[in-house]
């Protein structure tokens, strides 16, 4: 008999830690804000964290996604800039978004179509993990692809490895995140990225969110220490207006004058086809938005060459050029060692080098399979 991709990976499993067991052997899982209460035998929403005999099991011990990323493709653009970032993703998500662009390891165990994602299932161990990251070069183990937060004891497992061997972790995530993960990670994160997708609740909820919980993210993944930066993937239609995007930056604005707001541009992808593209206009006006509401750092992604000086790093003060970009290239780093601009010396917010001189400038900016 065929095995199913739910008990193929649901042999890929480990107690989980963030969760509490509740009466009548339910549970109580932790891992995103919709804080599932899961029945014997039952699931989570994200379809991969379930209930055994009244214990949570959770993804452990496989990759579906790897390969070797500019760090800027993440996007950080305040994190280690011109490194490399091994990125590994596995199955699920607790949202559905129908212009997602890894659906086909997000939404496995949701969408009949993403069944095929079981034969990009890899085993691996959290050790062998640190070792393919030194291999290809890499600084910085990323986790994303899928919701990183629904398999955040695997993600810790890599981690606590990585971190033992100098390596930098950061997480790529929705942003539905609850209190308890966010203490969970932090001993262990370097920078944390967040998707702010609309400012809209009911739109929110179309994606399979609460709005409330990811601004709720952002206030304490901040007030944590985490580095945060922010993305809008801006979609024609569906949360373009200019009344929309002012709401967004100031709200960031509100947290940190200093929250890098990264805003990019949509394209056409699995269930949203209609949209047009996000044009170059609609984008450059996105990023004027942010500098209007006071952010201090603002870029506009995903169309390089084509949006001016919203791919660049100023310093905030003076406005010298501190890192020149195209795409995910770095051009020019002008950095101190110590992170500050080298005009006026204002301590420029981010997870820098301490060795300026060797930034890799001019690089490819193409990401490479790390395992095969």
């Amino acid at each position: 008999m065929k095995t199913s991709l739910g008990e193929f990976l649901d042999g890929l499993t480990i107690e989980g830690e963030l969760y509490t067991k509740e009466e009548d052997s339910s549970v109580r899982c932790h891992a995103c804000g919709h804080r599932c209460l899961i029945r014997e035998g039952k699931r989570g929403i994200c379809q991969v964290r379930f209930n055994r005999g009244g214990e949570l099991f959770v993804p452990w011990g496989y990759v579906a996604a790897l390969q070797v990323d500019p760090i800027e493709k993440k996007p950080f653009n305040h994190v280690l800039p011109g490194e490399e970032a091994l990125t590994f993703g596995m199955l699920g998500c607790d949202f559905h978004c129908a212009y997602c662009q890894n659906h086909l390891t997000s939404q496995a165990m949701r969408d009949p179509g993403s069944d095929v994602a079981g034969s990009l299932v890899r085993r691996v161990a959290p050790e062998q993990m640190v070792e393919i990251a030194k291999r290809s070069g890499a600084t910085i183990i990323a986790s994303s692809y899928n919701e990183p937060l629904i398999t955040s004891e695997w993600s810790v497992g890599i981690f606590r490895e990585a971190v033992k061997s100098g390596l930098r972790c950061v997480y790529i995530s929705n942003g539905n995140a609850t209190p308890e993960v966010l203490e969970y990670l932090k001993p262990y994160l370097s920078a944390y990225k967040i998707d702010l997708k609309t400012m809209q609740d009911k739109k929110y909820r179309q994606l399979g969110g609460v709005l409330e919980n990811v601004l709720d993210s952002i206030q304490e993944a901040h007030r944590l220490g985490l580095w945060v930066e922010v993305v809008t993937l801006v979609v024609p239609g569906f949360n373009d207006s200019t009344e929309e995007l002012m709401e967004s930056a100031h709200f960031l604005r509100s947290v940190s004058a200093d929250i890098p707001w990264h805003v990019t541009a949509f394209h056409p992808d699995y269930k949203m086809v209609d949209p047009a593209p996000t044009s170059v206009r609609t984008l450059v006006r996105a990023a004027e938005i942010g500098l209007e509401a006071g952010l201090n750092f603002v870029y506009a992604g995903n169309l390089p060459g084509h949006v001016g000086e919203y791919e660049n790093t100023f310093c905030p003060k003076c406005r010298t050029l501190l890192i020149e970009r195209y795409g995910y290239i770095i051009q020019k780093f002008h950095l101190t060692a110590e992170g500050n601009c080298p005009k006026c010396q204002t301590a420029i917010p981010g997870v820098w080098t301490e060795r300026p001189e060797e930034v890799h400038l001019g690089g490819v900016g193409m990401p490479r399979m790390a395992m095969r």
